[in-house]
């Protein structure tokens, strides 16, 4: 059965917009646990747009499922990951100009930054995933580097501009998957993805979790997040495990 991460970031978003401390980050997590959520994601970006470092310090504390932590391989945001010890971190490519993640983390481009930064995380007993295009050539390069997990960017399917070009992405989503299968990674999806595109995907591609924020949050606002969490849960149930 697939898993369904639920990334709180723009709760955080909406809050910086007004300052102050409503919405609260950590009591949607609370409640996106309680609606069935598997596990807490949330970006720390280094200009620290939406979730902040005492975001992340009373997330730790306050999740109960498990906390993944998206960060840029970037000094200062290793140190963060190392002081607060999520139970998994990903690493994701980051620009400052970008509005959201834009493309998977080029492995084969960065080996010689990443290895020592995936060396620390895994001596500090984190769990560690990499953020990729679904290209089985980054796939290896992951699994080289020593992650246990990828996440497959599922941006090109989630926007493509017609069926055939969302079947193409499919093909690609599903051959890199396998690819990380047989190189013995956990393989995990998300970017995009919401509630028309999630069965799609699923019946297609085995992952072992979505990561789904943007689309969860944006059915929040008109029916509440217990709502939307506990609709996206079970699409995600209803798919996963079939076809393919």
């Amino acid at each position: 059965m697939t898993l369904l991460g639920v990334n709180i970031d723009h709760v955080a978003t909406l809050r910086n917009a007004r300052g102050g401390t409503e919405p609260d980050p950590v009591q949607a997590a609370l409640a996106a646990e309680k609606a069935g959520a598997d596990s807490i994601v949330c970006h720390v970006r280094e200009d620290r747009r939406h979730i902040r470092d005492d975001d992340l310090r009373r997330l730790r504390k306050a999740v109960t499922t498990s906390l993944q932590l998206e960060m840029a391989p970037a000094e200062p945001i290793v140190r963060l990951a190392l002081e607060v010890h999520p139970l998994e971190v990903m690493l994701v490519p980051e620009r400052r100009q970008e509005v959201t993640t834009e493309g998977g983390l080029d492995c084969l481009a960065h080996r010689a930054t990443l290895a020592p930064v995936i060396g620390r995380l895994l001596g500090a007993g984190m769990c560690v995933s990499i953020f990729v295009d679904a290209e089985p050539s980054q796939v290896a390069a992951a699994r080289d580097l020593g992650a246990q997990t990828v996440e497959l960017h599922t941006g090109p399917y989630s926007h493509a501009h017609n069926a055939s070009d969302a079947s193409t992405q499919l093909t690609r989503l599903h051959t890199a998957a396998l690819a990380a299968a047989k190189a013995g990674l956990h393989v995990h999806a998300g970017h995009g993805l919401n509630y028309d595109n999630i069965g799609p995907l699923l019946a297609r591609v085995a992952v072992a979790k979505v990561n789904i924020g943007h689309s969860v949050i944006s059915r929040a606002v008109f029916y509440g997040l217990d709502a939307a969490v506990r609709e996206m849960k079970g699409l995600v149930r209803q798919a996963s495990g079939t076809g393919r």
